[in-house]
């Protein structure tokens, strides 16, 4: 079970793998990417134009094209990812997805539920993807199944 949809686990995931992978400043083709995170590569291949078009990673065409992260892209927090393709119904929706829950008139798992989007929020949006980069290159990490 996952608390993102199948399109921003792949999102994410290829975002750490071009950090990791460009850490050199190399650039990785889109086969790579869907090799080093199994990936549909027709499916990986819309997301990452998404993200390139939202600024959070980095693309160029040509033969020695493909996509890649620079300092001011490995800065983001991963927040910006998620947001980029969930959306932040994360960071303000319903645990149950109802549109009545509030404060004042809260569904049934609602406080609990906030304790736990509240630590999830602290760390996409106080981690960045750099952060997350450094334990990669350490071996800390995996991106596959």
């Amino acid at each position: 079970m996952s608390i993102f949809s199948k399109t921003c686990e792949y999102a994410m995931r290829a975002v750490f793998f071009i950090a990791h992978k460009t850490t050199n400043n190399n650039r990785v083709g889109l086969k790579e990417i869907a090799q080093g995170i199994d990936s549909p590569e027709h499916f990986l291949g819309k997301i990452l134009q998404d993200l390139s078009r939202k600024g959070i990673i980095l693309s160029a065409k040509g033969p020695t094209g493909g996509f890649y992260m620079d300092g001011r892209t490995l800065k983001q927090p991963l927040s910006a990812v998620v947001e980029a393709i969930d959306g932040d119904n994360i960071f303000v929706g319903c645990g149950l997805g109802l549109t009545y829950c509030s404060e004042s008139n809260p569904c049934p798992i609602h406080h609990d539920f906030k304790r736990i989007r509240t630590d999830i929020i602290k760390m996409l949006k106080k981690t960045t993807i750099e952060e997350f980069n450094e334990d990669l290159v350490l071996g800390n990490f995996t991106l596959k199944k």
